[in-house]
C-alpha cells in the first residue's frame, strides 16, 4: 500500500482496526459466516475500541473526523469480513441523515448512542415494489396528533433487527408521489413496528438482513427528519455521503482475497515449482493489485476532497443550531457529490467481483472451497455492486450529472461570449 500521508490519529485508527480484523475477526468470519449469526462478542470488541463514531463530531460523543475515517475503518475491518465490518457502515448509513438533516434536537438525542456503539443503526427504504425506484415508495405515514402512524413493510435491511434505530422512508403524502415521501427516525421497541422474514444470502451472512413490518406503528412527530415531503432529498443527500463506505468496504475485501492468495500462490507447487514462478500468474496478481491501488487512490482522495467540504459546514451547524445540509448547500453553493460518490461505489465494487474472482481462479480448486478463505470474499464482493444503488444506476447518476456540467458549462460560455 502507497503512502497517503495519513495523520497520526488516522495511523491509530487503521492500527487499532486492523487489529480487532487480525485478532478478533479472522478466527471467528468463517463460523459466523456458515451459522448466519450476528456477531455480538466481535462487535463489543469494536465498541470498546472507539471505533463505530471516529466519524462524528466530538460533540455528540465521535472522534471528530469524517468520512474518510469512517471509510479507513470499513477498508481495515473488510479485509478481514465484509460481513462483519457491515456492522459499522449500516450504523454509520443511519447516523449520516440525523448528522445532515436533523435538527439540534435530534443530533443530540441520536447521534451519542450511535458514536459509542451502544446502539447500532439500520436504514430502510427498500420495499417489494421500490427497489432501484425509491420514488415508488408505498409505506405511509399519516399525522395523527403528536404522531405519524407508519404501515407498510420494507425489506433487505442491513442489520435488521441486530439495530436499534431506524431511519424510514414512508409517503406522508401519496398523491404527491416522489414529493410526497418523508423521512423518519424509528426506535425498535415502537409499538406497531415489528420483524418479518429474516433472509438467507450468498454472502456478507453474519450481517442480518430482515423484513420490517410497520402495522399502525406511532412515530412521534419530532421523529421526522427535515421536512415533510423532503424524503428523497434525504435519500440522495444521505447516498452522497455514504456510497463511499460501499466502496470501502469492497476495497477491504478485494485486498483481503489477495492477501490470502499471496500467501497460498507462494507456497502452492506444481510441476515442481511455486505457482507463483508462472508468468500467468503473475499477471493476474499484478492486476488485482494494481486495480485495488486504483480504487484506493480514486476513494481516498473523493473522501478528503468531501471532508474538505462538509466539515466546516458541520461545525457552523452546530453552532448556529441549523441542518448541516442547509449550511452545506450555502457553502459549496449547491455542489453536490453525487458524480464522485457513484464512482467510487462503482469503480471500487467492480473490481472487487473482478479481483475476488481472480483470486479463485489462482487459487485453483482450493479457492473453490468452503474451508478456504477465497471463496467468501467473492461471495462478499457480490452485494456491493448491488446495495445502494446498484451499479446500473451508479452509471446512470455519473452520467445525468455530466450532462448536467456540460450544459452548465455551455450557459456560462455563452453568458461571457
Amino acid at each position: 500500500m502507497m503512502n497517503y500521508g495519513l495523520t497520526e490519529d488516522q495511523l491509530t485508527i487503521v492500527r487499532l482496526a486492523a487489529e480487532i480484523a487480525e485478532k478478533k475477526i479472522k478466527p471467528v468470519r468463517a463460523e459466523y459466516d456458515e451459522k448466519e449469526e450476528f456477531p455480538w462478542p466481535v462487535i463489543e470488541d469494536i465498541r470498546k475500541a472507539d471505533l463505530f463514531g471516529v466519524y462524528l463530531p466530538e460533540k455528540f460523543g465521535g472522534f471528530g473526523g469524517g468520512n474518510f475515517e469512517l471509510v479507513l475503518v470499513t477498508e481495515a475491518l473488510s479485509r478481514a469480513c465484509a460481513g462483519i465490518a457491515l456492522a459499522v457502515a449500516a450504523s454509520g448509513l443511519c447516523a449520516i441523515p440525523i448528522l445532515l438533516f436533523g435538527n439540534p434536537e435530534q443530533r443530540q438525542k441520536f447521534l451519542p448512542e450511535l458514536a459509542s456503539g451502544k446502539k447500532l443503526g439500520a436504514f430502510t427504504i427498500t420495499e417489494p415494489e421500490a427497489g432501484s425506484d425509491a420514488t415508488s415508495t408505498r409505506a405511509t405515514a399519516r399525522l395523527d396528533g403528536d404522531h405519524y402512524v407508519v404501515n407498510g413493510v420494507k425489506n433487505f435491511c442491513s442489520s435488521g433487527k441486530a439495530a436499534d434505530l431506524y431511519v424510514l422512508f414512508a409517503s406522508t403524502n401519496p398523491s404527491k408521489g416522489p414529493r410526497g415521501i418523508s423521512a423518519f427516525v424509528v426506535e425498535k421497541g415502537t409499538p406497531g413496528f415489528s420483524f418479518g422474514k429474516k433472509e438467507t444470502k450468498m454472502g456478507i451472512r453474519a450481517s442480518w438482513t430482515y423484513e420490517l413490518v410497520f402495522n399502525n406503528c406511532r412515530v412521534p412527530k419530532e421523529n421526522l427528519i427535515y421536512k415533510e415531503g423532503h424524503g428523497l432529498r434525504v435519500a440522495q443527500g444521505t447516498f452522497d455521503y455514504s456510497r463511499p463506505g460501499v466502496a470501502a468496504q469492497a476495497l477491504g475485501l478485494a485486498q483481503g482475497a489477495l492477501d490470502e492468495s499471496m500467501a497460498y500462490i507462494r507456497v502452492r507447487k506444481q510441476f515442481g515449482k511455486p505457482i507463483s514462478s508462472f508468468q500467468a500468474i503473475q499477471h493476474m496478481a499484478a492486476d488485482c493489485a494494481t486495480q485495488i491501488e486504483a480504487g484506493r487512490a480514486l476513494l481516498y482522495s473523493v473522501a478528503r476532497a468531501m471532508d474538505a467540504a462538509s466539515k466546516p459546514a458541520v461545525d457552523e451547524a452546530i453552532k448556529m443550531g441549523l441542518p448541516v445540509y442547509d449550511v452545506l448547500e450555502k457553502l459549496s453553493g449547491g455542489k453536490r457529490w453525487t458524480k464522485e460518490s457513484a464512482m467510487v461505489k462503482l469503480f471500487c465494487s467492480d473490481m472487487a467481483m473482478k479481483v475476488t474472482t481472480d483470486c479463485v481462479q489462482m487459487c485453483g480448486g482450493i479457492g473453490y472451497m468452503r474451508d478456504f478463505p477465497v471463496e467468501k470474499y467473492m461471495r462478499d464482493a457480490k452485494i456491493t455492486q448491488i446495495y445502494e444503488g446498484t451499479n446500473q444506476i451508479q452509471r446512470n447518476e455519473i452520467a445525468a450529472m455530466m450532462i448536467k456540467e456540460a450544459a452548465s458549462s455551455e450557459r456560462r460560455e455563452a453568458v461571457n461570449a
